[in-house]
């Protein structure tokens, strides 16, 4: 689709999300095509904690609990901020900070592009 927005990976969230189990990343992709087409996914919530704007996808599966922050208001692309497999109830310190580190890295970049 023309109206796509492309899809920018930053730090390692590709090959953490090529870790997930198949059906997770297959799943993660069906998400990520609903952004690209400015649709909301299917089980989403705000991760504002780290920035403005940033959202985390939500997939839970018989092999675990996975998320993929991402933030899709800017209007050159979707950037996909982190992917990791959850293993305690809340997100973990260290999750919430590569996820604002990734963000203020995008903010920066667009800013010194302007």
């Amino acid at each position: 689709m023309p109206d796509e927005k492309e899809i920018r990976w930053l730090g390692s969230a590709f090959e953490d999300l090529l870790a997930f189990p198949a059906e997770v990343r297959r799943h993660a992709g069906f998400q990520l095509r609903k952004v690209q087409a400015g649709l909301n996914p299917d089980n989403w919530k705000p991760f504002e904690i780290a920035g403005v704007g940033i959202r985390e996808i939500r997939i839970r599966e018989a092999s675990g609990i996975y998320r993929m922050m991402y933030v899709a208001g800017f209007e050159e692309a979707v950037y996909v901020l982190h992917c990791f497999k959850k293993k305690t109830q809340t997100t973990t310190r260290q999750d919430k900070d590569i996820t604002a580190v990734r963000y203020r890295a995008v903010v920066n970049a667009r800013r010194t592009r302007k």
